[in-house]
């Protein structure tokens, strides 16, 4: 039901979903655009190539955190004590409001994929499939993460800080825009604890060409794989202890 709940919401809110996909389209476009002609890969490929897997990142970083800080809208209206009196596990509110924002983040993720062919890159069904499940994975860590947030504020005033201290610098960090290998020690350290820095890294294995040099992926795609699984789970987890916490 929370699921559904959030996905009616999304589809009846159009100015959203417009706005979701403006903004991976002009980093794409504009930034990608400009910065290829001072940026050339010496694995081979384009910089437009190399930051379309941080792009989907973006797409999923933005939606699934604004999917899970509702929670906070919900608390200012009453709707989330409606929730927690209900005679269900705290578990499965948290597992519900994290897929709720992992559908509507793939739907919007796959949106862009869909924009592989402009950029130059060639991808057949099983590159697809592995993309948006990769996607869905990631999706439903930051989901779970956004829900770790959000039960610490009880104003949606409080949103700013949490866009300009916590989502950007996630962003940023995540070796969408530059390689993680060539960050500073200290920079670098912190990327490694950024959920969606494993989530871009294995999309690049999976869309880039560039399989070489400073712009190749930072680690391997099992590692990716198995770091964004694990770090859900203790989201999940976590969210779960705060929840229980609220009787």
């Amino acid at each position: 039901m929370i699921v559904a709940r959030e996905f009616k919401k999304f589809i009846r809110e159009r100015s959203r979903l417009i706005s979701s996909i403006a903004r991976p389209m002009i980093w794409l476009f504009f930034i990608g655009a400009g910065m290829s002609r001072l940026v050339q890969p010496e694995g081979g490929g384009t910089y437009t190539q190399f930051i379309f897997p941080g792009i989907l990142g973006m797409t999923i970083l933005f939606s699934s955190i604004f999917s899970s800080i509702s929670i906070i809208w919900d608390k200012e209206f009453g709707f989330m004590k409606e929730i927690l009196v209900a005679p269900v596990s705290r578990l499965s509110i948290v597992v519900g409001k994290a897929t709720s924002g992992m559908v509507v983040s793939v739907l919007q993720a796959a949106i862009v994929l869909a924009l592989f062919p402009i950029v130059g890159l060639r991808l057949g069904p099983a590159e697809i499939a592995a993309a948006i499940a990769l996607c869905a994975l990631t999706a439903f860590c930051i989901s779970a993460f956004g829900i770790v947030l959000a039960s610490f504020y009880d104003s949606y005033e409080s949103f700013s800080v949490i866009m300009n201290f916590i989502i950007m610098p996630m962003f940023f960090l995540s070796g969408a825009m530059y390689p993680v290998k060539l960050l500073p020690t200290p920079l670098r350290i912190a990327s490694k604890l950024n959920p969606l820095t494993y989530g871009v890294d294995g999309l690049k294995h999976i869309l880039t060409p560039i399989s070489e040099g400073p712009m190749s992926p930072d680690f391997t795609i099992m590692t990716d794989i198995i770091v964004v699984a694990a770090m859900s789970l203790a989201f999940v987890w976590i969210s779960t202890k705060l929840f229980e916490r609220k009787q």
